[in-house]
């Protein structure tokens, strides 16, 4: 059924992730019982976010389903939408829509296998969905491997999270900025970079790879050097979504609408599609 009407949800806290101030995650808490009980999403799928009198933007989910009771979603500021809601303040009420698109296939694909998460800038949101989603099902994965990097340390995202993580053995973290900067003692490249450093085995293997166009498209050639198949490879596009509802065709790449079809493909699946991607 094509979900037309947002849910009533109020802010219930705000973080500021970036040194700019650009990007904030904001913990939404349902108003209605049985709608929050309703709600039901898998990483890798987004929502609408919508303020009255401003519109409604499509938002990647960052908190996993296994997160009970809120979802987070981390907003860039850039337009008159996500600038209304960088304004607003804990308790303020907004309306949320979806969820829609398809996830990652994390309980069919990628059950059994070694996941491989590559992620840079902003676009680790539905990452860190992705990799909570997977620590608290570890048993059902095999190796687990992140690397993700951004501008300068003050752009990382989840930091506190990113040591939190670090601290674990059953996962192998790589995080990495562009260049070099005072008091960071951590790795220094561009993503492409570092992944081809790690040279994870493609064996039993999937990777999940989220970031800038640019990004993905370097990062391809150093996986492929390795023996890495575009059946092995899920990418998640953004492509000016408008309505999530697959209706304006305003997210379109020829006969594919992102926010219907995607976000998620496959390689092999973006390969089939215009030059555009």
């Amino acid at each position: 059924m094509i979900s037309y009407l947002p849910y009533p949800v109020r802010i219930d806290d705000i973080t500021v992730e970036t040194e700019d101030g650009n990007l904030k995650t904001f913990k939404l808490v349902f108003e209605n019982e049985a709608q929050q009980k309703a709600w039901k999403h898998v990483p890798g799928q987004f929502a609408m976010l919508s303020l009255a009198g401003q519109g409604e933007i499509p938002i990647g989910i960052a908190s996993s389903p296994t997160e009970q009771g809120h979802l987070l979603f981390t907003v860039n500021r850039a337009g008159k939408v996500t600038t209304a809601l960088h304004q607003m303040h804990p308790g303020a009420r907004m309306g949320v829509r979806g969820p829609l698109g398809n996830g990652f296939p994390i309980d069919t694909e990628m059950k059994g296998k070694n996941i491989v998460i590559i992620a840079g800038g902003f676009a680790v949101t539905t990452l860190r969905a992705t990799l909570i989603y997977l620590m608290e099902h570890r048993r059902d994965y095999g190796k687990i491997t992140f690397i993700y990097g951004a501008r300068t340390p003050g752009m990382l995202l989840y930091q506190k999270e990113l040591q939190e993580w670090a601290k674990r053995d059953d996962v192998e973290l790589h995080i990495t900025v562009d260049r070099e900067a005072p008091g960071w003692n951590g790795l220094v490249g561009f993503v492409p970079t570092i992944a081809g450093q790690v040279a994870p085995s493609p064996e039993n293997s999937v990777a999940l790879i989220c970031g800038p166009p640019i990004m993905i498209k370097f990062t391809m050639p150093p996986l492929e050097k390795i023996g890495w198949t575009d059946d092995q490879v899920y990418l998640s596009l953004e492509n000016r979504m408008k309505c999530g509802e697959g209706l304006c065709c305003h997210c379109n790449v020829g006969p594919t609408l992102v926010c219907k079809d995607g976000p998620v493909f496959t390689r092999s699946q973006v390969r089939q599609l215009p030059l555009e991607y």
